[in-house]
């Protein structure tokens, strides 16, 4: 754990960031025990300390409850009906447009944050599943979210309390991913 920080989630004890980022899943099936808003709250404020360019922070965020009529809404703009409606809670993740510098360094930035999401999530016995799949539809969603003038839908996040069931992580080699510099 780290001592500055002294823990993200009070009364959660924390997990090592190694644990979290090699223990994290896509989580796709959840039990029926509510999430609740304080800690969606705790999630979001973990995203918002993400690194971003010239630190002009351009994330936005809406919590949306699950099993709602909004959710099932959602569910049916993605092919991933079953996981956005199943969640017990979603998070869309947005950038202001008017607070962005660099398209892509804003996109790495709200990848940044979401990742945050993930991993306190993990941190506090949450599932998670990070959907893109239905920026396909993205002026569908922002136009029944009723997003802000500006804001652009990046991802969507379906959190809920894990079913019960092995996850195997696996991963190409390590060396796949190394480029080797030139001689």
């Amino acid at each position: 754990m780290n001592p500055v920080n002294g823990g993200l989630c009070k009364g959660v004890e924390p997990v090592e960031i190694r644990e979290a980022v090699e223990g994290r899943r896509s989580i796709r099936e959840y039990t029926d025990d509510a999430v609740s808003g304080e800690m969606l709250d705790e999630l979001i404020n973990a995203a918002h300390w993400a690194p971003s360019g010239l630190n002009n922070q351009p994330w936005r965020f809406m919590k949306i409850k699950g099993g709602g009529e909004l959710s099932e809404k959602l569910s049916n703009m993605t092919k991933y009906r079953g996981v956005v409606y199943g969640a017990k809670a979603l998070v869309a993740v947005f950038l202001d447009t008017g607070e962005m510098y660099d398209r892509t360094r804003d996109l790495m930035s709200a990848g940044a944050a979401i990742q945050n999401i993930l991993l306190s999530a993990y941190d506090m016995n949450l599932g998670t599943c990070w959907l893109g799949e239905i920026l396909n539809q993205r002026e569908e969603v922002e136009s029944l979210l009723k997003a802000p003038e500006g804001c652009e839908l990046v991802a969507l996040i379906a959190i809920g309390y894990p079913r019960e069931r092995e996850r195997a992580g696996v991963r190409h080699p390590l060396d796949t991913f190394i480029i080797p510099p030139p001689e």
